[in-house]
């Protein structure tokens, strides 16, 4: 197929398709290279189309997340985002199909109805609502089908067929096999075709050795296999509920109608590219702190021609006219720079003596922090807790009732969770995942493995209404199991907290949830305390915190927060706590659509009706109490039609549960409250949250107000209104800026890290900031400390565990040309990836992604690629550097460091007399003959692979595959 890549672009942006570096949603393109993704509005996917010069080459879906292909297509169609007709009103999506499609109207009464409500609602947008009758004009011509759930007359339509068929709803068996057997054998008696579906071939295969064993007969399909009707058939797949249709002689059967549960598989998968980027991420601007140079201005990716070889090289201004060129695979000798609050670093001159002082200060003040560290360490070491049995029959059982697919992340962590307490060790670990990522069901399996081995679990929440929230969803959880769950908290009454705490004395509560009253170990006795579970600890004050320390003595702690504090981050990026990460969102999760706005009535009266209009509710935060019927007077003046209820912390309690649980069913369309809504009641129906005076919250609290929305499939929104008469601080602009920029799913990570640039890292053990964080940044601080921890524990012989990274210094040209990659933050992406790699098995996949990515690599980049390979095995052999000369190669080893005598043995049979010793170095020279210099890389990597005992005809097949 021509057609030329200029055109194409050209037809998408007059299609109303937005441009961008990379695709992240419905309806953008981006071009690289030969290369354009688009994501079309009527796609389930979008589409990769690869050119060769004005040729389409190929077409590839592609996933939204990984960035990587999934299969060839023949063809894809590219609907208009905004098109209109000749009179210049806006075209009927139908329209597009010019009569060769297919259109299902879905219960088309309702969809009429809907049409009149909607205009009888607003008849303002009467002029931008089609109606049914031109619906059915635009579908004329197409193969038209009707399905209701009932018989009726279609307005407006005469269908030349009708289709009646019922289906009921599948007996739910609850694990009863002598049930279903019975069942089985009846339906079989009768001819009819049955379908059992099961969630993986492992399913499959157990299911088929039960019914045998209950002889029933069984065979395992493909999916595409036609149903046979003298046995069971069993095949992979899933569906939500199983039915029985008699007269088509068909019985579908799911797995959680015969045991009660089905695991539904998550559609999106985290990758590596999709994996939080940690705050050493630098874009241009940004000051950087490198390990020998100190701090400068990072100003972006330049190629540099060198003894005429181009290299990329990263670009970093010092003090007065000072530049450093940083080769990229030496990127990790780089750090951003995180200082003190609004503080601008002074940059350091290159060579100077002002950076060796600096480190040399920040050395000394982290010694009295590191003796403290010491000293939390031993205590954890001596400390001897209780260690849980490994999991068994039941905890797999429990498991095996949650009704989702796990992610990677959330069986990660979970496994480095029941790791922690089955060593006698008292656990201290960090949970960080975002809202709705999964974290209370992780923290729901420790509390069950506890239980399960007669301790009892504490779970402390900051607030009544998430303290009630976590008691529905514990209880929901552990229905069908033996732990007990109870809570204490305001919702009740002082008889049944009193008959709550004397069960919990007596042992017969498993699992207390509350707030800090359970904190108050003279009220609230504990028979036998296991685990103790803080969700949120950042909303505690410092003396709840040094409660929860007393609490916490001895047994198992796990934390749970979606943003954690800079501190407690601090102190687990030190090591002092151990730190999981839940990064992977939701399946069908957008991300919530975030806008920073001066305070405009129009502006939030606009969105608050758009919300009530698709049939959603409305957060209004207002954090001044004694202000805030006047704004609920001024919120019902400017969107008059709107039933608004106020909720804030000075309320009585059952008043304020009353007006929560009122608007969770849908009673009031705006909850004007204070900032009691930050870990309020999940609803799902309110997708719009306006946060007045937002530059008077921390970072934290608006992440975790923007978090209260976007938890279902709906699109939502946030808004931040700051006073348009108000100058931002510096610190409040920064806040809301990051807002913005981290709208992204996944962000709270991310969030906080941005939350320590911006308000410093702080003392480690204390609240004050520390002023010698600025002079070197938080992760040169960090580093310092590290080491300053390992001098005590080891004493003055501190043995280095890691060796230097191999440099390699040869005449190629190996780097990312701007024709391949133009874009300066991916370039960063990849030579950090590549720069990461320490397996070539790992490097092969990385060349896959980017064929996927940004098509064929051009001759520099596989170089690159082939260089990475070289310094993978040259830290196998142990070598400090790699470097080319004229006529010669030099090999370094590093200090103490000797070749095995089998390498040698090698090396002299291949090499002979072009191989000698370095004189009073710990090396060998290799004479370089010119057929060798030709392609230096190929000579080096067999060299190697020589070396470690690999068969080098690899290196012939592996030039091949690249394409040498």
């Amino acid at each position: 197929m021509s057609l030329t890549g200029r055109k194409l672009l050209g037809q998408l942006v007059q299609l109303g398709y937005e441009h961008a570096d990379e695709v992240e949603r419905v309806g953008q393109f981006s071009a690289r290279g030969g290369i354009v993704d688009i994501y079309a509005i009527n796609a389930q996917s979008p589409v990769r189309i690869e050119f060769f010069d004005d040729t389409v080459d190929s077409l590839r879906d592609f996933d939204l997340t990984t960035k990587r292909s999934i299969r060839n297509v023949s063809t894809t169609t590219v609907l208009p985002l905004a098109q209109t007709d000749k009179a210049g009103r806006p075209e009927l999506f139908l329209t597009y199909l010019e009569g060769n499609g297919v259109v299902l109207f879905d219960e088309p009464m309702r969809i009429r109805e809907q049409i009149k409500t909607m205009i009888k609602e607003n008849p303002d947008i009467r002029s931008k609502v089609f109606s049914w009758e031109d619906m059915l004009a635009a579908a004329s011509g197409n193969r038209v089908f009707y399905s209701a759930l009932m018989l009726q007359q279609v307005h407006g339509a005469e269908p030349s067929h009708t289709i009646s068929f019922t289906a009921t709803n599948m007996t739910p068996f609850q694990r009863q096999m002598d049930l279903f057997e019975n069942e089985a054998n009846r339906w079989l008696g009768q001819r009819q075709r049955i379908l059992i579906l099961l969630g993986d071939r492992e399913k499959a295969e157990s299911m088929r050795e039960l019914l045998a064993r209950h002889r029933v007969p069984a065979v395992i399909e493909q999916p595409d296999a036609e149903l046979r009707d003298d046995c069971v058939n069993i095949q992979q797949g899933t569906l939500l509920a199983g039915f029985e249709m008699a007269s088509a002689r068909l019985v579908v059967v799911t797995e959680k109608d015969i045991f009660g549960r089905q695991k539904r598989r998550a559609v999106r998968v985290a990758s590596q590219g999709d994996k939080l980027a940690h705050f050493r991420d630098i874009k241009p601007g940004d000051y950087v702190v490198h390990v020998n140079h100190g701090i400068g201005k990072y100003l972006g990716v330049e190629t540099l021609s060198v003894g005429g070889i181009h290299k990329d090289y990263l670009h970093i201004k010092y003090g007065g006219d000072d530049k450093l060129f940083v080769p990229t695979d030496q990127v990790g000798l780089l750090q951003k720079y995180i200082g003190s609050e609004g503080e601008t670093p002074r940059l350091h001159r290159m060579g100077g003596t002002e950076w060796v002082k600096a480190k040399a200060r920040a050395k000394k003040s982290v010694e009295d922090i590191a003796k403290k560290l010491i000293e939390i360490y031993a205590k954890r070491r001596q400390a001897r807790g209780f260690a849980f049995s490994p999991d068994d029959s039941t905890q797999h059982e429990f498991e095996d009732a949650f009704p989702y697919q796990e992610t990677d992340d959330q069986l990660r962590a979970i496994g480095e969770i029941k790791a922690d307490m089955e060593k006698e060790k008292p656990m201290e670990r960090l949970l960080c995942g975002d809202v709705g990522f999964g974290k209370t069901e992780v923290a729901i399996r420790a509390a069950y493995k506890a239980a399960m081995d007669g301790k009892q679990v504490a779970v402390l929440v900051p607030t009544t209404v998430l303290a009630q929230q976590h008691f529905q969803t514990f209880t929901a959880r552990f229905m069908n199991f033996a732990p007990t769950v109870d809570v204490i908290c305001r919702f009740r009454t002082a008889k049944e907290q009193k008959a709550t705490i004397e069960r919990v004395k007596e042992g017969q509560v498993d699992i207390l949830i509350g707030t800090h009253a359970i904190l108050n170990q003279k009220k609230v006795q504990f028979k036998n305390l296991g685990l103790l579970i803080v969700d949120e600890e950042q909303r505690f004050g410092v003396k709840q915190k040094d409660k929860i320390r007393s609490l916490a003595a001895g047994i198992d702690v796990l934390t749970l927060s979606a943003t954690p504090i800079p501190r407690t981050l601090h102190m687990s990026l030190v090591g002092a706590r151990d730190m999981s990460i839940i990064e992977t969102p939701p399946a069908e999760r957008f991300p919530v659509q975030t806008y920073v706005v001066e305070n405009n009535d129009t502006i939030i009266a606009n969105a608050i009706k758009r919300e009530i209009k698709r049939g959603g509710q409305v957060y209004f935060v207002y954090n001044r109490v004694d202000t805030i019927d006047r704004m609920r007077d001024h919120l019902q003046q400017i969107v008059p039609e709107a039933r608004i209820q106020t909720a804030h912390g000075q309320m009585p309690e059952a008043l304020l549960e009353r007006v929560m649980m009122d608007f969770y069913e849908g009673a009031y369309d705006i909850l004007l409250a204070t900032s009691i809504v930050e870990n309020g009641l999940d609803v799902a129906n309110a997708n719009t949250i306006i946060v007045y005076n937002a530059d008077h919250f921390g970072l934290s609290q608006l992440y975790q107000m923007r978090g209260r929305v976007g938890r279902s499939h709906h699109m939502a929104f946030a808004y931040f209104v700051y006073q348009a008469d108000k100058i931002l601080t510096e610190t409040a602009e920064k806040r809301l800026q990051a807002m913005k920029e981290f709208a992204e799913l996944g962000a709270g990570f991310k969030i906080a890290m941005r939350d320590l640039e911006i308000r410093g890292a702080g003392n480690l053990l204390g609240s004050q900031q520390h002023g010698h964080i600025a002079s070197v940044g938080f992760e040169m601080y960090c580093k310092l400390l590290e080491e300053a921890v390992e001098k005590l524990q080891n004493g003055e012989k501190t043995v280095e565990t890691v060796l230097p990274d191999p440099i390699i210094d040869l005449q190629v040209e190996a780097y990312i040309d701007g024709g391949y990659i133009s874009d300066a933050m991916h370039k960063i992406e990849i030579y950090q990836r590549i720069a990461a790699v320490r397996k070539n098995e790992e490097l092969h996949n990385l060349l896959d992604e980017l064929i996927d990515r940004f098509g064929d690599p051009t001759k520099p980049v596989l170089r690159l690629l082939e260089v990475a390979r070289i310094k993978n095995y040259a830290r196998t052999l142990g070598l400090k550097s790699i470097t080319e000369l004229p006529k010669v190669l030099d090999i370094y080893l590093q200090p103490g460091k000797k070749l095995p005598v089998k390498a040698m043995l090698a090396l002299d049979r291949t090499f002979g007399r072009s191989m000698k010793p370095l004189p009073k170095q710990n090396g060998y020279r290799f004479m370089l003959a010119d057929h060798y210099k030709k392609n230096i890389t190929n000579f080096v990597t067999r060299l190697l692979m020589i070396a470690v005992g690999e068969d080098p005809a690899k290196v012939a097949r592996q030039e091949k595959k690249v394409g040498k």
